[in-house]
């Protein structure tokens, strides 16, 4: 498991997070759970109910839609900020390619966050319209 000092660091370096200050990312890191995910272990599923955000801190990722692989994730990257949100169906299915670490946050850690610091609310939600618009400016095929 990472020191508080790098878990910081590793969540510094994620674009949700891009605008948020060291206080506002020391208390992200706080919340968020780490967690070790063995290679092959299925993060998210497809058309299945999602709740939480995660934050690859070591590791890499594949991502599929439609069973066809779309990208690979690795440190840095991010998924499921949407399931944060609204818990809705996940739109693509995430496996671990490598043994991995993770940052997790759940709705409920979240709300916590998002209630304690409103401006990391206005950080994140502009960083999200960002890639929403990005995803429909160029869809993935």
């Amino acid at each position: 498991m990472r020191t508080k000092k790098r878990k910081n660091e590793a969540l510094s370096n994620v674009m949700l997070f891009s605008g948020c200050d060291g206080k506002e990312i020391s208390h992200i890191a706080s919340l968020a759970t780490e967690i070790e995910v063995p290679d092959g272990k299925v993060l998210a599923r497809e058309g299945e109910p999602g709740r939480e955000f995660y934050v690859i801190l070591d590791g890499k990722a594949d991502v599929e839609i439609g069973g066809k692989q779309v990208a690979t994730l690795g440190a840095g990257d991010f998924f499921g900020e949407m399931a944060l949100l609204d818990q809705g169906p996940r739109v693509a299915t995430v496996t671990a390619a490598s043994d991995m670490e993770v940052a997790v946050l759940d709705p409920r850690e979240f709300v916590s966050l998002i209630e304690e610091h409103p401006a990391v609310a206005r950080k994140v939600l502009k960083v999200m319209a960002g890639r929403l618009r990005n995803a429909e400016q160029s869809p993935i095929h």
